[in-house]
């Protein structure tokens, strides 16, 4: 009995011990990085290694992630207190902090700058492949500079067009996706928490009476708040560009891969608690889609989802989620803030020092297609989310005119030339506006070059009478030199398009608009600018003129009242919507494709204003509209 006494205290005190030594060896790390953090203050220096080996000029640039570090020291530091902490290698964990590193909180061209003088024998072979490709960038930058200043209000003029000034039927609780007084319980997490009000604004107090209203939301939460029937956003609703700079400078504090899909994909939580979905950089902007590559097979690219925001922006859809180019560290907010284990033990250093990852996916997801930053930074596209599904659920649809996705087979609308009049047989094609939106969604596929269109969504509650939203785009945009006709094939086949389409791509023709240069003004305003390059931007303008042909075939062949859809009779900017159709006829001559008839009623009414055209347009249109009075 005493033995088995014995025993059993021999094992507490093992067990005791293994605790001791577990516990110690996990604070280890912590200790000697808090260290190493005070004699970095100390020294005015937060570089790993002795300040007489820093090179001159270093230590003010260090000094500025400093800050940061302290505060998450001061705050609890969640960062450090996660999983990764535990299980990094020394040499990853503290890459961050070494001379190689060049910085990694700073920007790219900076990292580069220090990366000659800390490296001199590295920055020497480099230097001339670096600075053959920084001439080549600053060319293609001072060309879209020109650009931008030649055209510099053009795209402030489009938004003063009459065509982008009409204005909704007035929205009923059906048609909102959400009720602010109901359904904004559901978000408690982040009405409840008043901290991201005052997020990056001290000087703001909070409300007395203690309540959140709806301007005091997060900009990701106002933005689901504005989706209704019609569009996802406003046209000039200031919550979309504040959003958009949330995407580029929120701080991130959590991340994890997205299941599903072919290539790899991040979900990253912001402080304020909104989310977005993070499409890291595979291909240079120069970089084409080889010919020989399939469409299902081609990388997805960041830049592609970024111009495709901007272009259904510019096209008046306002169907595609707000998108903006972001220079992420894939130390400090990707690796340090994962709890995703399978990400996190992607994560190498290259043979030529760079942080790199690959994570899981179907395709592309392995040590030869890793992601590599530069040495620790790298570009991506930040798409906000939509509302979570719980909240707001959505149908998700096949497209009629989805491709076989096989290598030898062909779907049926590439070999039957009537495949359209099956579709218009079959719900939902067979009545609303569902097979406009296809036509819509084709066009705006077409000007990118998008091919992997295989299915879209909608929110349910709206039923078959709202959009469809445009979603995963990164296929776009990759290939300038080749227009793929096959996808207008359901244009050509149905011939429909709305009124609205039609007159704005008419418009987005003209020579002082020009569909290049508005997007080029556009995509200005990204952080990751320039996001196209030349040869896309002309390809935008090409290919708008040959769907502006294969509409003005239909025209022919069928009429216009049986190929353009009137949606503008709900609008009530009627005599503005008459002089747009003034302008577009006078620009574009009184093609002999139009059936005046079903535009007697805009231009009686326009003759009646004060539309500002020309005389000698006004004149002949005006002289063909007398002509049709006669014949009435």
């Amino acid at each position: 009995m005493i033995l088995f006494r014995k025993f059993r205290v021999l094992l507490l005190m093992v067990f005791l011990v293994a605790c001791t030594m577990h516990i110690m060896i996990d604070l280890l790390p912590k200790l000697e990085k808090r260290a190493a953090g005070a004699d970095s203050a100390n020294s005015g220096c937060s570089c790993a290694h002795e300040p007489s080996e820093a090179p001159r000029g270093r230590g003010k640039q260090q000094q500025q992630p400093q800050q940061p570090q302290q505060q998450r020291a001061r705050s609890g530091a969640p960062a450090e207190a996660s999983w990764p902490n535990k299980h990094t290698l020394r040499i990853l964990q503290d890459f961050s902090q070494e001379p190689n590193s060049n910085l990694s909180s700073q920007s790219l061209e900076k990292a580069a700058a220090t990366g000659d003088k800390t490296d001199p024998i590295r920055g020497g072979k480099q230097r001339a492949a670096d600075s053959e490709s920084q001439r080549s960038l600053m060319k293609e930058t001072a060309s879209g500079s020109k650009q931008a200043n030649r055209g510099a209000s053009r795209l402030a003029a489009l938004y003063q067009h009459p065509l982008y000034k009409s204005e909704l039927p007035p929205l009923t609780d059906d048609d909102t996706l959400f009720n602010v007084n109901t359904d904004m319980r559901f978000y408690s997490k982040a009405t409840g928490n008043q901290e991201w009000h005052h997020e990056g604004n001290e000087e703001e107090e909070y409300n007395p009476t203690g309540e959140a209203t709806a301007e005091s939301y997060p900009n990701w939460l106002r933005f689901h708040i504005g989706i209704n029937r019609y569009e996802l956003y406003s046209r000039h609703n200031p919550v979309l560009e504040a959003l958009l700079k949330d995407l580029q400078a929120q701080k991130i504090t959590s991340v994890a891969m997205k299941s599903g899909g072919t290539q790899l994909k991040l979900i990253m939580t912001f402080q304020n608690y909104g989310q977005a979905l993070f499409k890291p950089m595979k291909q240079t902007r120069e970089q084409e889609t080889p010919p020989d590559f399939f469409y299902f097979s081609d990388f997805e690219r960041h830049n592609a989802e970024i111009a495709a925001f901007h272009l259904d922006r510019i096209l008046d859809f306002r169907r595609v989620p707000p998108v903006a180019g972001r220079l992420v560290n894939m130390t400090r907010e990707i690796r340090d803030v994962t709890r995703d284990k399978k990400l996190w033990r992607t994560f190498f250093i290259s043979p030529a020092n760079n942080i790199c990852f690959y994570g899981e996916c179907s395709y592309y997801c392995s040590t030869e297609h890793a992601l590599c930053g530069k040495p620790d930074q790298i570009e991506g596209s930040l798409a906000a989310f939509l509302p979570d599904l719980a909240l707001a659920k959505r149908k998700t649809w096949r497209n009629p005119w989805r491709r076989s996705y096989h290598k030898r087979k062909k779907a049926e609308w590439e070999v039957d030339p009537d495949y359209c009049d099956e579709v218009k047989q079959t719900p939902p094609y067979d009545h609303g506006t569902r097979l406009l939106d296809i036509m819509d969604m084709t066009i705006f596929d077409f000007l990118m070059g998008n091919m992997d269109r295989h299915h879209y969504e909608t929110f349910e509650k709206f039923g078959n009478e709202t959009f469809i939203i445009h979603l995963d785009n990164g296929r776009g945009f990759g290939k300038h030199s080749h227009d793929e006709m096959s996808i207008l094939v359901p244009l050509s086949q149905c011939c429909r398009v709305r009124r609205s389409t039609y007159l704005r791509l008419q418009l987005l023709a003209k020579e002082e608009y020009q569909l290049s240069s508005l997007m080029e003004e556009s995509l200005s305003h990204d952080r990751l600018s320039p996001i196209l390059i030349r040869p896309h931007l002309q390809a935008l303008d090409r290919r708008l003129r040959l769907a502006l042909n294969v509409l003005a075939e239909c025209v022919e062949k069928e009429g216009y009242s049986a190929v353009v859809e009137d949606d503008m009779e709900h609008h009530q900017t009627s005599r503005a919507s008459a002089c747009a159709t003034i302008e577009i006829l006078e620009c574009f001559g009184i093609s002999s494709q139009l059936d005046l008839r079903t535009l007697s009623s805009e231009l009686r009414l326009a003759t009646q204003g004060d539309c500002a055209v020309s005389q000698q347009g006004g004149g002949e249109i005006t002289a063909r509209f007398q002509m049709l009075s006669r014949l009435e």
